[in-house]
Formats: structure tokens, C-alpha cells, sequence
């Protein structure tokens, strides 16, 4: 651990985000701001690093920062509340999983229709995405 008081710019630096992410969690109460001092700078607690990164792995596991606001309103006592959660978020996942591969199909079936059916006058990905 660093020495050095975790002034904003030393937070930022720590977490490995920008100063501007910190104000807006700030903002948005996913952290607390401290008190300024009469003379110097705010110091942040450790907790304050700690979160933050929380923070950011929860956003690389797709929660958003509502969801992440409500993992931390219900803290390391409510486990099974925080589970339910994180299978919810797996659901919504699989879905999306689901969904991009139909998508995906989908574009592959017209890419290979205008591979067989090339013409110079019309493209039939264009036809097939312009029909009602």
C-alpha cells in the first residue's frame, strides 16, 4: 500500500480511473466525498479505494450502476439477496447470449443469400432490410 494520502488524483490513480469518474460516483452516492479540510485537500479513505474497485469489476460482470448501487445497499450480510441478484444477472446474460446469436444467424443468412445472388443492379441485404 501506497504512503501517500489518497488525495482525488492519487485515488483516480490507484483505481486506475479518471478523476471525472470519481466526482460522478460521488455524485450519484456510490461513494462519499469527505470533508474538505480547512487547508488542504480531501483525503479518501482506503474504503473509498476498495469500492471503487468493486465498482469496476462489478461493471466488467454487465451490472449496471443501478444494479451495483443496489449489491452495495445490500452489503456482505444479505448473501443470499446479493446471489439472487447475481443469478438474475446471469438470466439476463444468457438472453442476450441467446438473442446476439439469432442476430448473428440472421445477418449470416443474408450475407450468404447476396453471396449466391450477386447482382450489380440490387443488393439483396438492402432489399431484405428494406421490405415492411
Amino acid at each position: 500500500m501506497s504512503t501517500k494520502p489518497l488525495t482525488i488524483g492519487f485515488l483516480a490513480k490507484a483505481a486506475e480511473v479518471n478523476i471525472e469518474t470519481i466526482r460522478y460516483y460521488q455524485r450519484i452516492d456510490l461513494i462519499t466525498e469527505p470533508e474538505k479540510p480547512a487547508q488542504g485537500y480531501r483525503v479518501y479513505p482506503q474504503t473509498t479505494l476498495k469500492r471503487i474497485k468493486f465498482i469496476k469489476r462489478a461493471q466488467q460482470l454487465g451490472f449496471s450502476l443501478q444494479e451495483i448501487a443496489e449489491l452495495l445497499a445490500l452489503g456482505e450480510a444479505n448473501c443470499a439477496d446479493v446471489r439472487l441478484k447475481a443469478e438474475q444477472k446471469c438470466a439476463q446474460i444468457d438472453k442476450q447470449i441467446n438473442d446476439l446469436t439469432k442476430l448473428r444467424l440472421n445477418l449470416q443468412e443474408m450475407i450468404n443469400t447476396c453471396k449466391s445472388q450477386s447482382s450489380s443492379n440490387h443488393c439483396s441485404i438492402v432489399e431484405t432490410l428494406s421490405a415492411p
